[in-house]
């Protein structure tokens, strides 16, 4: 009789949901976000209650500033108090993947389940041995923008290369009327500038090391990486120093054919945004007009790329090596029933890494589609984009590309970024104190000079 009663008990467990099994074992995790905010971190908790509603497990919401993000997961590694997942930027996952902060084994179970082939940025995730160290959730691609208006009567053809590229700038640059072929940003004090350069160093084929961590970046592709930059904002850009708000601004007012802008541009675009709306002389009869008559393109190609690239953003979700199994279930959890819900937090700049479901492969991108964006007014970016742009964005989203990190250096990466010695000789080169041979050798020296501090 007794046996009998075990055998039915054991049963009874068996079948119990997720949710009273949880519960009765009071299990509860840790939870990092960067999204400090209190709009944002509003609705992440609301994420989180349904979660915990829909299966008994517990969450923490912890806060973290993602400027200290670094430091912080040290200390916490060192102490033995690793927080179970942890919503964190790419440029940290290699590092923490080496220093046993990152569950691969458990990422790699999320992506898998969930169906990997509707994720996107998964190259830049890899751990070598067929898995991911951690699982994407949303980013921001830089996009080269253009007057598709202009380049359609002009006869031009879409600048998805170099070459098309400077065909454009030369063909509608007009200085005499204060129209330019391109505006980019020259900032040697901004990231900006690094990060808008970066798209197009990846575009030439130019990576900051090799798979051995040897630094190449004194290469005749930088050099013609350099070379061209300079030469479109020299000679079919506008003068002077150009930040993030001055490439933005000129766009808006009409001035350019083309600009290369994060998809935070998008609602601006639209006229959601009251600081920084569209002035363009068309603008004034309808504040969307950049926005229906712009073209995009996510990923282009130099001479000496093998393959169109663009540089991306990506956020991801980590499991920590010392997280329980529920860890997972909370992740999967993040990327289906709650996903929308965390997109609707930035819409223009949360595209969803994950597209869709392995029974219908676009949910997530039209559903991303349909989420109000803006500041000041809020719409849908389905509203004023077409399905096509989008999926250009998305497929755009497959090729993600960054120096440095696939290769595992992320404390370089970070080191060059802080310095600035992209932009500081990107300005060298323009105001011709130094050649693009030049400064692709004084980079390579001052990037070497970083390594060998940081390994002191």
């Amino acid at each position: 009789m007794r046996k009998r009663v075990l055998v039915t008990l054991l049963l009874l467990i068996t079948l119990l949901p997720l949710s009273a099994l949880t519960a009765q074992q009071n299990v509860s995790l840790i939870f990092w976000s960067t999204e400090e905010q209190p709009e944002r971190a509003a609705a992440t908790q609301k994420i989180i209650d349904r979660f915990t509603e829909q299966t008994g497990v517990g969450v923490s919401l912890v806060l973290t500033n993602e400027d200290i993000l670094d430091s912080l997961m040290a200390a916490n590694l060192a102490a033995g108090t690793l927080p179970d997942v942890m919503f964190h930027p790419m440029d940290y996952a290699a590092a923490w993947y080496a220093d046993g902060i990152l569950n691969s084994a458990a990422a790699t179970q999320v992506i898998k389940d969930l169906g990997e082939g509707q994720f996107s940025a998964l190259a830049m995730v890899g751990d070598g041995q067929g898995g991911y160290i951690s699982v994407p959730t949303d980013g921001w691609g830089q996009l080269l923008i253009y007057r598709k208006d202009l380049f359609d009567a002009a006869g031009l053809e879409a600048p998805t290369d170099f070459d098309k590229m400077r065909a454009a700038a030369q063909a509608l640059n007009d200085p005499d009327n204060n129209f330019y072929g391109i505006v980019m940003a020259t900032d040697p004090a901004a990231v900006f500038t690094q990060q808008t350069f970066e798209h197009f160093a990846l575009a030439n084929g130019v990576q900051l090391t090799d798979d051995a961590g040897n630094i190449t970046l004194n290469t005749p592709a930088m050099v013609e990486a350099l070379a061209f930059y300079t030469e479109m904002v020299t000679q079919y850009g506008p003068p002077g120093v150009i930040d993030v708000a001055g490439a933005r601004g000129t766009y808006f007012a009409g001035q350019a054919a083309m600009v290369v802008w994060s998809p935070f541009i998008l609602d601006e675009m639209a006229g959601l945004r009251d600081n920084a709306l569209p002035n363009c002389p068309e603008c004034a009869d309808d504040t969307a007009f950049l926005a229906k008559n712009s073209g995009f393109v996510p990923s282009f190609v130099g001479p000496s790329g093998s393959e169109p690239a663009q540089y991306g953003q990506v956020s991801l979700m980590g499991i920590s090596t010392s997280a329980p199994p529920e860890a997972v279930e909370f992740v999967k959890f993040w990327l289906s029933d709650g996903y929308l819900d965390w997109l609707a937090v930035a819409p223009e700049g949360k595209f969803p890494m994950r597209r869709g479901t392995p029974d219908n492969e676009t949910l997530y991108l039209e559903g991303w589609s349909t989420l109000p964006a803006g500041v000041d007014r809020k719409a849908p970016l389905g509203d004023f984009y077409s399905q096509e742009m989008i999926n250009t964005i998305a497929q755009g989203a497959t090729g993600f590309a960054r120096w440095g990190l696939a290769q595992g250096q992320g404390e370089l990466v970070g080191g060059i970024y802080q310095e600035l010695i992209v932009p500081v000789a990107l300005a060298d080169i323009i105001n011709g104190s130094l050649t693009p041979e030049d400064a692709a050798a004084e980079i390579q020296t001052q990037a070497e000079d970083i390594k060998a501090a940081q390994a002191e």
